[in-house]
């Protein structure tokens, strides 16, 4: 028969094991962590590109239907060519876009870079995107 001091000897665990289990779990933190933040900054680059050909393949068929170039994003909002402007995902703002106007005077907007400072994973700058 098992006495009340061998029953209470035997629950839990000792310290020395809850000190490995700790370690371990350290261990394989330190593994993972780093990829995740380097993945959440490939996706923040790939959503950049993704705006920034959107946004001007949207400001050509604009300017294929209209003739000429918005005069500022919210134009496209307004004309229905796009819902919401979208925010730049480095910057986390949409007011954040830098508008590349026409050449020879005229007022449209003719091209958007990102406002972004900084150099992208593959080594370019993302205001030269």
């Amino acid at each position: 028969m098992v006495t009340l001091k061998q029953r209470l000897s035997t629950r839990g665990f000792t310290m020395i094991e809850l000190m490995v289990v700790l370690a371990v779990v350290a261990l394989l933190l330190t593994l993972v962590a780093p990829r995740y933040f380097h993945q959440e900054e490939l996706a923040k680059e790939q959503a950049l590109q993704y705006n920034l050909q959107m946004l001007r393949k949207t400001l050509d068929d604009y300017k294929a239907d209209k003739g000429k170039y918005p005069r500022s994003l919210q134009e496209l909002v307004t004309t229905r060519y796009i819902r919401v402007i979208p925010p730049d995902p480095l910057t986390g703002s949409a007011d954040s876009w830098l508008l590349i106007p026409e050449e020879h005077g005229k007022q449209g907007i003719y091209d958007i870079k990102s406002a972004a400072r900084g150099v992208a994973s593959d080594g370019s700058r993302y205001a030269d995107w």
